[in-house]
């Protein structure tokens, strides 16, 4: 039997092909951050080796719709997650049936998450492999800033898309397979150094 998100994610990467695949980057890109399982950067590397002329145009309609996909996941978070406090909706109890990554469990240990680090927690998970859509919806669930989730989902959204850009622009095809072995790794490496180092700060100011 095959894997369905194997299937999906060859499908996602079909589309850099089609005459579609900017607006279907744009799409993939919102939608990501609401439910879908499978990255931007999947499409956004074949698009942007296709074309290296439009990568700019790529990297900002790849940022663009992440985020503001992440302002309907924070909508939907704030105003429908809930029946009444502590009680999931309906909608809340489908995301955990049917969307990959969203659990009760996970749900609640991220509320504990917020409560230490708010802004980390959302740069973390728009910067890292960590599935944006649990983070944008729980935001919006659990109160967070909006501004400051704005804020933090802008920063890391764009920094890991211009990575992505950038690498693809300077190097071409080559680097593709590192991206693929090598980026996430990498780029929880680097929020752990940058979030160490925050605290570092914190603590020698107290």
């Amino acid at each position: 039997m095959k894997n369905p998100i194997r299937q999906l994610y060859n499908w996602v990467l079909s589309l850099a092909d089609s005459q579609h695949g900017e607006r279907s980057l744009g799409l993939i890109s919102f939608m990501e951050a609401i439910f879908f399982p499978i990255p931007p950067d999947v499409l956004l590397i074949p698009i942007c080796l296709g074309n290296k002329k439009k990568i700019v145009r790529f990297f900002i309609i790849c940022s663009i719709f992440s985020i503001f996909g992440g302002i309907i996941g924070y909508g939907i978070g704030h105003e429908i997650w809930w029946v009444i406090e502590g009680e999931f909706s309906n909608i809340a109890k489908w995301f955990f049936n049917f969307i990959p990554g969203f659990s009760e469990t996970l749900f609640y240990n991220i509320k504990e998450k917020y409560d230490l680090y708010d802004f980390w927690i959302i740069f973390t998970a728009g910067f890292t492999p960590i599935p944006f859509k649990v983070f944008t919806i729980s935001a919006g669930a659990f109160n967070l800033s909006f501004p400051m989730f704005i804020l933090a989902s802008a920063i890391s959204r764009t920094l890991r898309f211009l990575i992505v850009s950038t690498l693809i622009y300077k190097f071409g095809a080559p680097v593709k397979d590192f991206i693929d072995k090598y980026f996430n790794l990498l780029s929880v490496i680097f929020t752990l150094l940058l979030i160490g180092g925050f605290l570092i700060i914190k603590t020698l100011a107290h």
